[in-house]
């Protein structure tokens, strides 16, 4: 029996929205957020800089972005010279649960093309090291507009309970392209496989670096964006992920080897305080972990658990209650925003 005018145009309709991925009432899949307060600058701010953070914004993670926004903003001195610029496949759908969220807050979202990646990224330990999303941190210095010289850029499993000004003060002369914490007694070696190591021209790479190859997170890190366009270093990471694709498995671990291979030995060092990382264990159990000695300026739940999954699930570890009250999340009848803290 054939299909009404009518008919015909919705299957049509639905035929079209499906085959270019789209998902319906995609808006309200979206977990509800409570509005967070509004933060103001303190006295002296007339002369502050404009900081730029850089974040990914998706479906799975969005609890977590916005946690450390208002992390960020609510240990800043400076809140509203603060400015983010958020990366998303469907910018669309995140930037009205950002509006509701922060109405006053300074931010642009920008899209991140999956066809960037696609035929550089292999299977790795953690599925989630496997989205493309995960690699858009490679891509900043591409996307976001050439105003834009400097920029921190922040995993979405972490809060800030430091002022960010401290961090966005790193100094990255005479030449360096980028800062973090490094960890230096970190088994190097293990980050790469025995086919990497074995071969005769791979490990050349990491030859002439200022200083001995250490691990560093690529969580946290104070990215100079001229300098990395001069450097053409978007394609050096995509070289290395096309050697991992198409010619040889030289790592297991997503986005993060490239980056070694790039730039290890070359990283302006930062003080451990602002990456307290491995907070969510492992990449396979994500058991619970201990913060590293010393002072605290970030709280950094990379590795396979999550603390708001964790919350949720009521077997969290001691240190998920230090990020629960940074969440957002709409809870009926809780809306007292900071009332654990």
């Amino acid at each position: 029996m054939p299909l009404s005018p009518y008919l015909a145009a919705v299957s049509l309709l639905l035929a079209a929205a499906f085959s270019s991925g789209w998902t319906l009432h995609a808006a309200a899949e979206l977990p509800r957020f409570r509005e967070a307060p509004a933060f103001r600058n303190g006295p002296g701010c007339a002369s502050a800089p404009t900081i730029h953070i850089a974040m990914t914004l998706d479906a799975t993670y969005l609890r977590g972005s916005l946690a450390g926004v208002l992390s960020i903003l609510r240990h800043s001195s400076c809140p509203e010279s603060i400015s983010f610029n958020f990366l998303a496949t469907r910018p669309r759908r995140f930037r009205p649960a950002v509006s509701a969220s922060f109405p006053s807050l300074s931010f642009d979202v920008y899209r991140f093309d999956p066809a960037l990646v696609r035929g550089r990224i292999s299977s790795s330990v953690r599925r989630a090291l496997d989205q493309p999303l995960n690699y858009a941190r490679i891509y900043l210095a591409d996307i976001l507009p050439r105003s834009v010289h400097r920029v921190i850029y922040f995993d979405s499993d972490l809060v800030v309970v430091d002022d960010v000004a401290r961090l966005w003060a790193t100094d990255l002369s005479p030449d360096h392209v980028l800062a973090a914490p490094e960890y230096c007694h970190a088994n190097f070696t293990s980050y790469f496989t025995d086919r990497f190591w074995s071969d005769p021209v791979y490990p050349d790479a990491l030859n002439d670096r200022r200083r001995s190859p250490c691990y560093f997170n690529t969580g946290v890190m104070v990215m100079d964006l001229d300098r990395w366009r001069a450097g053409g270093y978007t394609r050096k990471l995509e070289a290395w992920m096309e050697v991992q694709k198409r010619e040889a498995r030289i790592y297991e671990l997503g986005s993060l080897p490239p980056f070694l291979l790039v730039f290890a030995g070359e990283v302006k060092g930062v003080e451990h305080r602002w990456n307290q990382h491995g907070l969510g264990g492992d990449n396979v159990e994500g058991l619970c972990r201990d913060l590293h000695p010393g002072p605290v300026s970030l709280l950094h739940w990379s590795g396979k658990g999550k603390p708001w999954l964790r919350l949720d699930a009521g077997r969290p570890c001691q240190l998920d209650a230090l990020w629960a009250p940074y969440d957002l999340l709409r809870r009926d009848g809780r809306d007292d925003l900071f009332a654990d803290i």
